[in-house]
C-alpha cells in the first residue's frame, strides 16, 4: 500500500526556515518522480517543486519561491525534502507530497504558517 507521510511543518516567523520531509512506503521510491504541492486557504492547489527519479533533477515550478525553496531526495531513506528559506506570510499553506504510480497518490498534508 502506497503511503506518503509529511512532517516538519509548523509556525515560523517571516524570514525563517523550515524543512519538510515526506517519507514514502509501499513502492520502489527510487523509480518515481516526487512532487511537492501547496494549497493556501481559499486557493487552488499548486505545484511547488518536483524532482526526477533518475538523477534526482530538481525543478522549482513557482516563480514566487524560486531561489528560496529547494527540493531534494534521499532514495536510501525513501524521503523527499522541501527546504524552505526566507519564508514569507504568503507561503502559508498546507503542503502535500505527491507521486504518480499508475495514478496519483497524496500525503495527508502538513500545515505551514508564516506569521509574526
Amino acid at each position: 500500500q502506497v503511503q506518503l507521510v509529511e512532517s516538519g511543518g509548523g509556525l515560523v516567523h517571516p524570514g525563517g526556515s523550515l524543512r519538510l520531509s515526506c517519507v514514502a512506503s509501499g513502492f520502489d521510491f527510487s523509480l518515481y518522480a516526487m512532487m511537492w504541492y501547496r494549497q493556501a486557504p481559499g486557493k487552488q492547489r499548486e505545484l511547488v517543486a518536483s524532482i526526477t527519479n533518475i538523477g534526482g533533477m530538481p525543478t522549482i515550478h513557482l516563480d514566487s519561491v524560486r531561489g528560496r525553496f529547494t527540493i531534494s531526495r534521499d532514495n536510501a531513506k525513501s524521503t523527499v525534502y522541501l527546504q524552505m528559506n526566507s519564508l514569507k506570510p504568503e507561503d502559508t499553506a498546507s503542503y502535500y507530497c505527491n507521486t504518480y504510480i499508475t495514478r496519483e497518490y497524496w500525503g495527508r498534508g502538513i500545515e505551514v504558517t508564516v506569521s509574526s
